[in-house]
């Protein structure tokens, strides 16, 4: 544990702290709750990407992934830390005092449907989801977790993974579109997402043809 805090957690923690505060200085929001949400979003992605990138990336490699490398795992708990600490922070970015109106429209709206559909309802909703499997799985990141479920049973929950890049992209996208942000955020936040969809793609497709060919030496 020790050699992981030293050559993981405490270069994720340098890393995180920079990004942020570079971040955080680019906006020219007034308020720091707002900024804060930003800052936090972008490297809350990125490294939530880089965990769905490592195992396509060994298959490419020709390296073998195993059940659990402690590098995926602590990006994946820096993704998750970062990753709730935005998600609280957005409650507070837009209808301050009011988080309620993020998925329920107002009284006064006369909506027949009290759920928010719209594109902000749909970004809220989204983020909201991710953020709570992401909590799931940050909770049980830890070998007790691995012990008490069974490596079955926790590979199985460790999978949703996926499942949280999918609302966090959606979530993004919706949001990206929505506020209408800086070409070079779409685009960091554009190639992140379609990095991982290629790789993963390709990870796939090299998984699909490993398979195929231990079947036919049986």
């Amino acid at each position: 544990m020790r050699h992981r805090i030293l050559t993981h957690h405490l270069p994720l923690l340098v890393l995180s702290a920079v990004s942020i505060a570079a971040l955080y200085g680019t906006r020219p929001y007034r308020d720091a709750i707002t900024r804060a949400s930003f800052a936090t979003a972008y490297p809350a992605l990125v490294l939530l990407a880089i965990t769905l990138l490592i195992g396509p990336w060994n298959l490419i490699r020709k390296r073998r992934n195993p059940l659990s490398g402690d590098l995926r795992r602590d990006i994946g708990i820096w993704a998750g830390i970062l990753g709730v600490v935005h998600s609280v922070i957005g409650q507070l970015v837009h209808l301050r005092g009011r988080p309620w109106l993020y998925y329920v429209y107002a009284q006064n709206q006369h909506k027949s449907f009290p759920l928010r559909h719209d594109l902000f309802g749909f970004a809220n909703y989204t983020g909201l989801l991710g953020a709570l499997i992401l909590i799931t799985l940050l909770a049980t990141s830890n070998n007790f977790s691995m012990r008490r479920l069974g490596t079955p049973r926790w590979k199985q929950l460790q999978r949703g993974n996926y499942a949280i890049f999918a609302l966090v992209a959606a979530h993004t996208i919706a949001y990206q579109t929505s506020e209408k942000q800086h070409t070079i955020f779409v685009v960091a936040a554009a190639t992140s997402i379609a990095l991982t969809i290629a790789l993963q793609i390709a990870g796939f497709l090299l998984r699909s043809k490993q398979l195929v060919f231990l079947k036919t030496q049986r």
